[in-house]
């Protein structure tokens, strides 16, 4: 699996960054998930084209508690919440990538952590 991982926060930001998500509503059916939504703009022809059967589009982030630092680890997999199998669930565009891990290298400096 291809991912982003983000490692070396400290028990009080890691508890920041998963309580904003919690607050923005995108935790996960399993524990330490979170769903980040893929901006239906930067979808690929064919997830716009399944996006009534299989979307929203999200990448899956999982948070992964240490014992003495913790990490963030960003799937680099474009998924659709209604359908997990499926043509049009696929690794991230080059554009999509840019996009997600530029939004969570934001999210974390506006809840000034340092990484």
């Amino acid at each position: 699996m291809r991912s982003y991982l983000i490692e070396d926060l400290v028990e009080d930001d890691y508890k920041k960054v998963m309580k904003s998500f919690d607050e923005l509503g995108f935790r996960g059916p399993i524990d330490d998930i979170y769903y980040l939504p893929m901006p239906e703009e930067l979808l690929q022809r064919e997830q716009q084209e399944h996006m009534d059967e299989c979307g929203p589009y999200f990448m899956a982030l999982e948070c992964i508690a240490g014992t003495e630092e913790s990490s963030l680890k960003l799937e680099l997999l474009v998924r659709g919440r209604n359908r997990m199998r499926c043509s049009c669930v696929t690794y991230a565009t080059s554009e999509q990538r840019k996009h997600m891990i530029e939004y969570l290298d934001q999210f974390i400096e506006e809840l000034e952590i340092s990484v």
